[in-house]
């Protein structure tokens, strides 16, 4: 069947390997949708997402508008007459007026075994929960979260210490191969979409700054599951008297002592149950250093307490 003409709408760095793929497999990506430029954290200068740079590398159109919600925007969309809209990691709402538009639909890559861990954060939650298995769904986006028809599923197992950055790139990679399986069957009338259903639904919330402070007095498993969740951003944090440092990698290991007290040169730190080496640290505005490398630097000895 020839090439189908597609809208691409993404915007964080999850949305790229679908966009590299979709192009690779030879359809016709008449636009890239994407959001503006936001100002970068040094300099404040506005920079471009990771979904603009790789779009204008194979030299597709870019439109950036701040939402889909004005008449103008809805009316553009639909002027371009896409067979289909393929949606990942976009971040603004479509109405019903956008969901409408292409002949197939607007099909997106959610990065969960939906209806586990719809919403905004569900790699980090899949993490932060325990959870052995985890996968990509490929639904036909309706006006809920993350609630439309299913098309494809693949089922995967979390990878053992696997941190929120290492499962994020590898179902990055699983989400193109599968979509650009999933659309060819979907546009060839092979596939029909399913309802998903809404037993055993859980929300995957946004990551919440506060979330981030370890609590010592915690088990030292659970902890471990939380800095894994939130490396490598935002990151798990800890106070070294008014400075907070970012946890980036740690491991549970014996130990007991009263929660938040050093016990050894490898900054080993007792919690409510357990230990944890702290292994990949770092101060505000500094490198990414070894744990031990840290403590010498700070002059903390063994029996120091952190909060």
């Amino acid at each position: 069947m020839p090439p189908l003409r597609l809208a691409f709408m993404g915007t964080a760095a999850f949305a790229v390997p679908a966009l590299a793929a979709l192009a690779e497999a030879g359809h016709e990506i008449i636009r890239v949708y994407t959001q503006p430029p936001r100002p970068a954290r040094r300099g404040h200068k506005p920079r471009p997402t990771p979904v603009q740079v790789a779009a204008e590398r194979l030299g597709l159109a870019v439109d950036a508008p701040r939402s889909l919600r004005d008449a103008g925007a809805r009316d553009a969309f639909a002027a371009l007459g896409c067979d289909a809209a393929v949606v990942a990691a976009y971040g603004l709402i479509l109405p019903r007026a956008v969901l409408d538009a292409p002949r197939l639909g607007c099909v997106n890559i959610h990065p969960s075994l939906l209806p586990r861990w719809r919403g905004a954060a569900p790699i980090p939650r899949t993490i932060e929960a325990g959870d052995r298995e985890t996968g990509v769904t490929i639904i036909v986006m309706d006006e809920g979260v993350d609630t439309g028809p299913v098309l494809a599923v693949e089922r995967v197992a979390v990878p053992a210490r696997a941190d929120a950055g290492q499962l994020h790139d590898m179902l990055a990679d699983l989400g193109a191969r599968l979509m650009v399986a999933t659309l060819d069957d979907f546009a060839r009338g092979r596939l029909a979409p399913r309802p998903q259903g809404d037993a055993g639904a859980t929300y995957a919330a946004k990551i919440d700054k506060a979330e981030t402070v370890i609590d010592w007095t915690r088990p030292a498993e659970a902890l471990d599951r939380l800095v894994r969740a939130f490396s490598p951003t935002p990151g798990a944090r800890f106070m070294l008297g008014a400075e907070p440092i970012k946890l980036l990698a740690a491991e549970p290991t014996p130990g007991a002592g009263v929660p938040g007290t050093v016990l050894d040169a490898d900054f080993t730190v007792a919690c409510g149950a357990g230990a944890l080496r702290l292994d990949r640290v770092q101060r505000p505005g500094r490198g990414v250093v070894s744990g031990a490398d840290f403590l010498r630097g700070a002059r903390l000895a063994p029996g120091a307490r952190l909060s």
